[in-house]
């Protein structure tokens, strides 16, 4: 019997010194997370696998429900695109703590959870140069959609998510009654919003819009303006880290180090954090760890 417990307690060690994986979307704000993440779990003495930039919304899902990564920074938005079955409505996605729960909710029956959200929106906009949002003037959605119907010049630089999702574009398109055309689309895999930005700054192929998320801190550097969604077409997007619940059980202390790190974020200081990094040029893991440290959530 002593034998059998000392065996018992030698693999319940094992388990529990297993190293936990932290994946992460492409994009900059993602990169931030996921080394929030990171950090957050090594200061607490906790091993980490880094397999962060592992790719879009579609392979770190993919990921965590395979037990390939054990935790990355999701939106409560993607609800929408994660569980079409449930039908959640426009009235419940534009809710914060509604889509939240929500996401919580059906996720559970997955072994996923979600824990707390960061206090800011980064859902998806349309992008454009300030001076031909001004020259056309375009400040929503609605303008967009006039001016497209009535022949106006018009060609978007996105990632295949960000064209493909039935949330994404086609949500924006229905909900304003128009419709792109394959060559006002430049189609670039693997994209994220600077580089999508960055093509619609320079004019690139033509194109004059870009895809962004709302706490981009590329949009004021490269002079566009976000166009507003008065129709509610996207969801409210809040960043929270989701992990597997056999992953939280061995280690119970990462929910309340990561719902603290997420407690101090907002969308004004993600766009200032997310701007270093994309703007200035600094590494994801420096910014990360200079901002954690200035809030004494790491040492």
């Amino acid at each position: 019997m002593r034998l059998t417990a000392l065996i018992t307690l030698a693999l319940v060690g094992s388990a529990l010194a297993k190293p936990v994986v932290v994946g992460s979307k492409l994009d900059p704000e993602a990169q931030l997370l996921g080394q929030m993440i990171i950090l957050t779990l090594q200061d607490a003495g906790i091993e980490v696998t880094d397999r962060t930039t592992l790719g879009d919304t579609g392979v770190n899902r993919k990921a965590i429900l395979a037990g390939e990564i054990d935790v990355y920074p999701e939106y409560t938005g993607n609800a929408v695109y994660l569980f079409p079955d449930a039908k959640i409505g426009a009235k419940d996605a534009g809710n914060p703590t509604k889509i939240y729960a929500l996401a919580k909710q059906l996720d559970a029956k997955n072994g996923v959870t979600w824990l707390r959200p960061a206090n800011a929106n980064n859902t998806w906009v349309v992008a454009v140069p300030e001076a031909f949002a001004k020259q056309n003037r375009l400040t929503s959605l609605a303008d967009l959609a006039k001016f497209v119907s009535g022949g106006g010049k018009f060609k978007i630089a996105g990632s295949p998510e960000f064209f493909d999702r039935p949330d994404t574009m086609p949500a924006f398109e229905k909900a304003y009654g128009f419709k792109l055309s394959a060559a006002q689309k430049l189609v670039l895999a693997g994209a994220t919003p600077p580089q999508t930005q960055q093509a619609a700054a320079r004019g690139t192929n033509g194109v004059n819009a870009a895809m962004a998320y709302g706490t981009d801190g590329t949009l004021s550097a490269l002079k566009l303006v976000a166009l507003t969604d008065p129709r509610g077409a996207q969801p409210v997007y809040q960043p929270a880290p989701i992990i597997r619940t056999d992953t939280l059980k061995a280690n119970p202390k990462v929910e309340g180090l990561l719902n603290k790190v997420f407690a101090s974020l907002d969308g004004k200081t993600l766009q200032r954090l997310n701007g270093e990094i994309a703007v200035d040029g600094r590494s994801a893991k420096d910014v990360a760890q200079a901002y954690l440290k200035s809030k004494k959530l790491i040492k």
